[in-house]
This record gives structure tokens, sequence and C-alpha cells, in this order.
């Protein structure tokens, strides 16, 4: 048994409607921890309030670590760990250390002989690849790309050459109130025939998940004007 605490890493919700998405076997596990990593910590407790955490909120330690945290400070996060006691990080993305700065603290769990313990919950990504239609088999997620529009619209054939040439699904995200420019920039660039799969407010009320050609996307786009959004692009051979 090892003499360090176990690093779980804790799915959260993916909006403040669908804490029934997170397995009761994960909720167990979080009831009993006192410690926290969280990108932010303040979206975290709001998390716990959700899943009726048992104890006082006031008596869990909640660090942070998000994209400005600096390398040097990975050890002292790990610090409880490495004197026996067990912490779970959590994600604004859904899934710790998908498409999330948490993989660094991950990495260092393991060089340091931290266990680390994955919990079932739900991931965006997945989600949404597992109801587009598309190639489940072959599949590459590529974060955000570009702002600046032409190096956007760059990327996105390129994606497009990709898909074609390994016969993968396409996947990437956007900052929510930056969704509509960058429907508008894939449905310009886009090949007619490309299938475009827009899957947005996953697990909320709102959900919406529809895959068509660029063509057809372009009669009648979505409104994704700040709702949470995950694309997918597949080019038939």
């Amino acid at each position: 048994m090892s003499k360090f605490g176990h690093l779980f890493l804790l799915p959260s919700d993916l909006g403040e409607s669908s804490t029934s998405v997170i397995p009761g076997s994960s909720v167990v596990v979080a009831h009993r921890l006192t410690h926290y990593i969280a990108e932010n910590p303040k979206s975290t407790r709001a998390f716990l309030k959700r899943i009726a955490y048992p104890q006082a909120l006031s008596t869990v330690t909640i660090t942070t670590l998000d994209k400005d945290t600096p390398a040097a400070a990975i050890a002292g996060l790990l610090q409880p760990l490495l004197n026996g006691t067990d912490a779970a990080l959590v994600s604004e993305a859904g899934c710790p250390a998908v498409a999330d700065p948490g993989a660094l603290l991950v990495r260092a769990a393991h060089e340091a002989g931290i266990p680390v313990v994955p919990l079932v919950g739900p991931s965006a990504i997945l989600l949404a690849l597992m109801a587009s239609g598309l190639n489940g088999q072959r599949f590459a997620f590529h974060g955000y790309l570009p702002v600046d529009a032409a190096a956007r619209a760059t990327r996105i054939r390129d994606l497009e050459h990709r898909s074609r040439r390994e016969d993968a699904t396409q996947i990437f995200i956007e900052t929510p109130y930056r969704n509509d420019a960058m429907l508008q920039a894939v449905l310009e660039h886009g090949a007619d025939n490309t299938l475009l799969c827009v899957a947005a407010d996953l697990t909320q009320p709102g959900e919406s998940i529809a895959t068509r050609t660029i063509a057809a996307w372009r009669k009648k786009p979505p409104a994704l004007n700040k709702r949470p959004a995950v694309f997918l692009l597949y080019c038939r051979h």
C-alpha cells in the first residue's frame, strides 16, 4: 500500500442543471475528501454544494491550479498527498486533465509515485463524439483553433485535409462567447460536403446535437453565443 495519498480525478458537472450525470460512486469519494485542487475554487465550492457535500465548506481546503499556475508551483500542490492526504483534482472542463491544465499535476504525481485514480463522469468531448454519428474509431482533439481569422481559416482547411487523409473525426472547441464567430468561419471556409456536428449545452436542458453537411448548415445555422459547444468535422471519402 502506498504511503502517499491518492490523487482522485473528479469530473464535475457541465452546468448547474446536470448533477445527475455524476455517478454515485464518484459522489461518495467526493464526500469523504477535504482537500481539493481546482481550476476555479469558487465554482468547485458551488459544485460541492450541488452534490450535497456533507461537511461545512469552511473545513475544505481548495488550492488553485489554472493556466497561469507556474510549473514550479506543482510540487507544492502535491505536498499534502506526499504527506498522506487524499485529494481530488477538479476541472472547469468536466473531466480533469483533458483540455485542462491539470495534466501537469497528474504527470508530476506519477513521477512522485502518488497513486492516480480517475473517477467516472461526463466528458463533453466524448459525449459529442458518441452522439455525432461520425468516425469514433479514429479521431483527434485539437483544443482551441487560432483566434486570428486568417490562421483560423488555414487551420480549418488543414483539419479537413487531415480528416480526409486519415479517415478521422477532427474535434475542437471555442470559448462560448466566440462560438458564433467560429461557426461562421467553419461555414465560410469548409467544403460543402464536409460533415459538421455541433453539440451545444451538453447534459443541460437546452442541449442540442446535430450533424449536417456544411452546405446544409449554411441554410440554417444555430445560435451559439455563450453556449458551451463542441465542434466535430469529418470529410467522407
